[in-house]
């Protein structure tokens, strides 16, 4: 009988990190069955310690997003910020039409340059996002971005985390995290 985490033949259907804050802690679940490519990603970044004294740097709320947004988003962006990444890694786009993972409140996406084009940076969704998914019109391409996981527990921190969102979307007051660890 399945554990939840393994499959038939012992492949991991699902990995876990936990990510401490100055706010407070969080678990992300990866989808490491349905989103192969990207989980690895951000599993080798969380090993590496690339999250390690990254920040949380935006959040952007239906009131912040200048000028007024073409399709608003509230999501709470973490980890590099762009340009702390200057070589663009490539990897497959997982596009949410191709594993079937859709842009929900807590669900946990890849941010990214252009398609396959992470920065080592990801988002969580705190409403239902589904211009973010394939065919939606956030992003000119359409190709929409990689969800990979959810939040699975420390919704409180980031509610913690949204009561700090400013006028504009990139914060002035950045929020430490202080480290991510695979469990």
């Amino acid at each position: 009988m399945e554990d939840g985490a393994t499959i038939r033949g012992g492949e991991r259907r699902f990995a876990y990190c936990d990510v401490s804050t100055e706010l407070g802690e969080f678990r992300v679940e990866f989808e490491t069955a349905r989103a192969p490519t990207t989980s690895a990603y951000f599993i080798g970044l969380v090993q590496a310690g690339g999250l390690d004294g990254a920040s949380i740097y935006r959040i952007a709320t239906r009131e912040n997003q200048e000028p007024p947004a073409f399709r608003p988003i509230e999501v709470i962006q973490a980890g590099l910020s762009p340009e702390d990444v200057p070589v663009r890694p490539t990897i497959s786009h997982e596009t949410t039409r191709l594993t079937g993972l859709r842009h929900r409140r807590w669900s946990v996406s890849a941010s990214r340059y252009g398609p396959g084009e992470p920065y080592g940076s990801f988002f969580v969704c705190m409403r239902d996002e589904p211009e973010l998914d394939y065919g939606g019109r956030r992003h000119p391409d359409g190709l929409g971005f990689a969800a990979f996981g959810r939040v699975v527990a420390g919704f409180s921190t980031f509610e913690a985390i949204l009561e700090r969102a400013e006028a504009t979307e990139y914060l002035t007051r950045r929020i430490r995290i202080i480290r991510a660890r695979m469990i």
